[in-house]
């Protein structure tokens, strides 16, 4: 299983060429801005990169596509992840030990889109018009029910589907916001901490399925 790259995908053109490498030039800039700890706009990064803004937009019609362009490029890897494991415990702690090296290394961006998020849900409380599109979050839903699918033959939906809600508290960036920013730990620290919480919640449910409702 991989999660889908659609927002990355290139708009008809090959892996090759000047259509090809203006798109590249324009992720690796807003990418550069993002961990600079910006949020830019489909215009601010036509400037930095030297594009004129009809080429910009072209290619990333909205800072929202923008954004979820880069946010996959940094997610990387985790996106292709996969697991040959028949042991739902050992999928979440191998997914987790895959992804929140690369969340740490790129943290700056993943703050940076979480602050978008942040943003749009603040304009629509104040009863600002929604942006068009919004920016779109939700790859760890994807990757967790995959990495919970063993359990499908010993709990009922409703009970992975609860597991995998509590695990997406410690599934991204908002993990290391709180354990690096609140408890001054380091990434390393910061990855064992969440593996060790996911471990534990997957036991706990997996021990309470075994034992039934009245158990």
């Amino acid at each position: 299983m991989t999660v889908s790259r659609q927002s990355t995908a290139p708009v008809e053109e090959s892996e090759r060429g000047p259509r090809a490498r203006t798109r590249r030039l324009m992720l690796a800039t807003a990418s550069r801005l993002m961990q600079a700890g910006a949020i830019p706009s489909v215009s601010e990064v036509a400037e930095a990169a030297e594009v004129s803004r009809a080429t910009a937009y072209r290619y990333f019609p909205s800072q929202a596509a923008l954004v979820e362009a880069v946010v996959d490029e940094a997610l990387g890897p985790i996106l292709d992840w996969t697991s040959t494991s028949a042991d739902a415990a050992e999928r979440v702690e191998d997914l987790l030990r895959t992804s929140l090296p690369r969340l740490d290394a790129f943290e700056a961006t993943f703050k940076a889109a979480l602050k978008l998020s942040l943003d749009e849900w603040a304009e629509r409380r104040a009863g600002a018009p929604p942006a068009t599109p919004q920016f779109r979050r939700g790859h760890r839903i994807v990757l967790l029910r995959e990495a919970l699918r063993p359990l499908q033959s010993e709990l009922p939906a409703a009970e992975i589907d609860r597991l995998a809600q509590a695990l997406s508290l410690i599934f991204g960036v908002e993990a290391l916001v709180v354990l690096k920013d609140m408890w001054s730990l380091d990434g390393e620290a910061a990855a064992e901490v969440a593996t060790w919480a996911a471990a534990t919640l997957v036991r706990a449910a997996v021990t309470k399925g075994k034992k039934g409702p009245s158990g």
